[in-house]
């Protein structure tokens, strides 16, 4: 790929579309939201207004780190708390189409809604990639990303336009250009995390405990598999329970799956086979420190025919 070409072209494409009007996106961190932020304020400098938007489903300390890391870029980054909002509108539902539909509908109808409405914006620069389209019109799971692909007039919907210049791309390219851009490596080489951030990682109803849950599984499986080389890997909460001994006492804990794979860009995937210590020093640090939890274990299972989030 030329990738001086793709970028002169998409920040063009970018001034075109917005003309002198004002622009708006939502920043998670991640590689593909992260590019779009920066090919953004190369075309449209501070009519592009950036946010991110504190869902209650982030890593622990995510928001405070991704708006730090924007500022060393001199990019300012806006932090939006809609934590309750998220939370409100996930309770209870635990079909995971249901919870994908209120996150959809929480962040750009109520959340983006309202602040495309304060900042006049018109447009929303969104990091939709084409593995995001082919999976959301091919049935396997809708991406939270995806709107006019599936027939949503974001303008009649929302109040706004949808504008996407890495449509085109797959996680590889999207990497390409990060780099060519001399972005930092915590951007080009971040791992994937999905737009519904922890939510895909909680078989059921997400709450704020089963949230506490997860987050901490998940900094216990960053920690000690960072460096493996994997293209992903993650904790999942489970919806069953499992006896356990704890303390010499029985207790009836929760269940919590460890994933790890190789994919370059997440159509297909296998299983990483790490070391057995490894994998035992995971189990045991998730048992020991994770309240509530009495099993840990290791998904095998490649995509096709699993995918790699659960949700």
């Amino acid at each position: 790929m030329n990738c001086k070409a793709f970028v002169e072209e998409q920040v063009e494409q970018i001034r075109q579309t917005v003309g002198d009007g004002q622009a708006i996106n939502a920043l998670s961190g991640g590689v593909d939201s992260s590019l779009v932020t920066v090919l953004g304020h190369r075309a449209l400098g501070t009519r592009l207004r950036t946010v991110f938007i504190d869902n209650a489903l982030m890593r622990e300390g995510e928001p405070q780190r991704v708006v730090r890391m924007f500022a060393g870029m001199k990019i300012p980054v806006e932090l939006v708390d809609a934590r309750e909002e998220f939370l409100a509108a996930l309770a209870g539902v635990t079909d995971p189409e249901e919870k994908r539909q209120a996150i959809t509908h929480t962040f750009y109808a109520t959340v983006f809604g309202r602040l495309v409405k304060e900042s006049g914006a018109r447009f929303l620069l969104h990091g939709t990639i084409l593995t995001d389209i082919e999976e959301t019109v091919a049935g396997i799971k809708r991406q939270h990303n995806i709107l006019s692909q599936l027939g949503i007039d974001t303008n009649a919907a929302y109040g706004y336009a949808v504008v996407e210049p890495l449509a085109t791309l797959r996680k590889d390219g999207v990497r390409e250009v990060c780099r060519f851009l001399k972005l930092p490596a915590e951007i080009a080489d971040r791992m994937p995390f999905p737009g519904p951030a922890l939510a895909t990682r909680i078989v059921g109803e997400v709450t704020r405990a089963r949230l506490a849950t997860v987050r901490q599984a998940t900094a216990i499986v960053e920690q000690e598999l960072a460096g493996c080389g994997a293209f992903q890997y993650l904790a999942v909460l489970l919806n069953d329970r499992a006896t356990g001994i704890r303390q010499n006492k029985r207790e009836f804990g929760q269940i919590l799956v460890v994933r790890c794979v190789e994919s370059t860009d997440a159509r297909e995937a296998a299983v990483t086979e790490l070391p057995w210590p490894k994998l035992q020093r995971v189990s045991q640090r998730i048992v020991t420190e994770v309240p509530d939890v009495s099993r840990c274990l290791y998904d095998l299972t490649p995509k096709p025919p699993a995918t790699i989030e659960y949700i």
